[in-house]
């Protein structure tokens, strides 16, 4: 934290630091959704790799953030939304950083035949789940456009149904292909937490239309 924010955090609410920094995490998701989509959309290895290993660095901010909003919950007395709600939002954010970096790794690692270009179906979706997500924890601050945030929770709910059904069809199309035991392997580990991703983006989702039931 710079000392220009440190100096601003003084004459900002105590409840509203926790909305500051909700947004700083969801705009860092977006960040490393845009990253991993790039990533898989570029055709030189190489640079794949490299775009792919910044998302750690991305995953670290996150971590520090999130930290950041469980050090608040325990200082402050007041808070915006109940204290359970903040934690359970906190945490299922945090693992969306940490299920994309962790996806990004076994691509770097396996460097799977992508023959039925899955991982571009996947970075897509979670882009979008991420997308939407951003919306709507951009809009708990004033809760004024609570259609804006139930449809994009409602986004996010059908983007992990289509997930699902990636995963479904791409290992129905692998289990058929004849390709390598081992391959199939990586490819399965890769897909099934690339779904996990958009199952982590439903989690924040719910927590979010909990918190608009409760206090909109």
């Amino acid at each position: 934290m710079s000392a220009l924010d440190s100096f601003l955090k003084i004459f900002l609410p105590k409840d509203k630091v926790f909305y500051s920094l909700f947004e700083e995490v969801a705009t860092t998701l977006v960040l490393m959704g845009d990253t991993f989509k790039n990533a898989i959309n570029e055709k030189d290895l190489s640079k794949r790799d490299a775009l792919l290993k910044k998302l750690e660095e991305l995953e670290h901010k996150n971590d520090e953030i999130t930290h950041r909003i469980f050090i608040e919950l325990g200082s402050n007395f007041i808070t915006p939304f109940d204290r359970e709600d903040i934690h359970y939002l906190a945490t299922s954010l945090d693992d969306i950083a940490d299920y994309i970096w962790g996806a990004a790794k076994r691509v770097v690692n396996y460097q799977i035949d992508d023959r039925f270009n899955t991982l571009q179906a996947f970075a897509d979706i979670i882009f979008k789940s991420i997308t939407a997500i951003n919306t709507s924890i951009y809009g708990l601050r004033s809760m004024k456009n609570l259609r804006d945030i139930t449809a994009s929770c409602v986004t996010v709910n059908s983007l992990e149904n289509d997930a699902d059904d990636l995963l479904d069809s791409t290992m129905m199309k692998l289990f058929v292909s004849g390709i390598d035991p081992v391959e199939l392997i990586k490819q399965k580990d890769i897909f099934q937490m690339l779904e996990v991703v958009t199952d982590k983006c439903e989690d924040a989702a719910n927590v979010v239309e909990s918190i608009i039931i409760k206090y909109a």
